[in-house]
């Protein structure tokens, strides 16, 4: 499935850098905006990536711009009562993917709200198995419940962490009609629950991320903490975007060695199933079009500039940039494939 698109910053502020006040009162922006994002986190990805687009974006429309780290339900509460455009919220797949699992809270975003710019990817989404696990590879673990063997993946449900595993189970299915039962979900909170959940061998495979579980992959393999990647579900033609380098001591080519074509996770028996983690900006429906175009053309500016690319690879994004209108199509057309595959493991169940 294609599509067209650890280290924190230290000391990325919060209430984004103030510029002079004309360009917004040339555009008609509010002199304050708060971007609100989808996540209680102030050292996750979420709020990394918003601080930056949120510096930038303030500087160059001349405003201030705050980052308020509510969470996904007060964070879409917060747009629905703001049409003046003083709220504007950051968030990722899981906005729609939370829709789609029926995750209380989240409402369609495409007919809710506006949906805006992506901006960036976090390309580290990853599945992870003990240092010492009988399974080396997705292979391994699709032939595992091939046989009949009961393989528990540890995640977070309704939302990214959940859809690799949807992925895990429909793979299995089209390889081998019946074999995605043996596949089963160990339901957990967040990383650290999930880390836990391996450690007290409550699951065989965990969800995870390149920046939070790498330090573990470095891991004597005699330590009980020690973990191995199996899959990273980023597409290729993203991964390549990152540093050579990589992060850790995982290179970008150890990186690719994870990910499709390397490691398949079939999508349809043709394809491989992938999944990039894409940040984009939402707005309240009744919000200023003219605000939204104001945003836009900032943003394809700072873009053109080049700068806030450095900054995002620094912190291991990898830029996204795509204004309104497109991105709107290019996300509609990825909630539809990803609601297709979980209608067809929900119908299976």
């Amino acid at each position: 499935m294609t599509f067209t698109r650890r280290t924190l910053l230290a000391a990325v502020s919060a209430a984004a850098m103030v510029a002079a006040p004309l360009a917004a009162e040339a555009q008609n922006l509010p002199r304050n905006m708060r971007m609100v994002i989808g996540s209680t986190s102030t050292g996750g990805d979420t709020y990394q990536n918003s601080a930056i687009v949120a510096e930038a974006l303030a500087e160059k429309l001349g405003i201030n711009i705050k980052v308020d780290a509510v969470g996904a339900s007060e964070g879409f509460k917060a747009l629905a009562r703001d049409k003046r455009g003083t709220t504007i919220m950051m968030f990722h797949d899981q906005s729609f993917l939370g829709n789609l699992y029926g995750v209380t809270g989240y409402a369609d975003p495409f007919a809710d709200y506006t949906v805006g710019p992506t901006v960036a990817i976090n390309p580290g989404n990853a599945y992870l198995v003990p240092a010492d696990s009988p399974y080396q590879s997705m292979e391994d673990i699709f032939a595992a419940a091939e046989a009949g063997t009961r393989v528990r993946v540890a995640i977070q449900p309704g939302g990214v962490s959940e859809i690799g595993f949807t992925a895990m189970k429909n793979a299995a299915r089209v390889r081998a009609p019946g074999s995605e039962a043996n596949i089963v979900a160990v339901n957990t909170g967040s990383q650290s629950d999930k880390n836990q959940a391996m450690w007290d061998d409550l699951a065989d495979v965990i969800n995870g991320s390149i920046q939070a579980n790498e330090q573990f992959t470095q891991l004597d393999p005699s330590d009980e903490k020690a973990m191995r990647f199996v899959w990273i579900t980023a597409r290729p033609e993203t991964l390549e975007q990152a540093p050579e380098a990589g992060m850790g001591n995982t290179t970008r080519a150890d990186m690719l060695g994870y990910a499709s074509p390397e490691t398949s996770v079939t999508l349809d028996g043709s394809e491989d199933f992938t999944f990039d983690k894409e940040f984009f900006l939402l707005y309240n429906k009744d919000m200023d079009p003219e605000i939204i175009a104001a945003i836009d053309t900032a943003l394809t500016e700072l873009y053109d500039e080049g700068k806030i690319q450095e900054r995002q690879k620094e912190a291991f994004f990898i830029p996204d940039f795509l204004p309104s209108e497109a991105a709107r199509e290019h996300l509609t057309q990825k909630r539809d494939t990803y609601r297709q595959v979980i209608d067809e493991i929900s119908s299976g169940s």
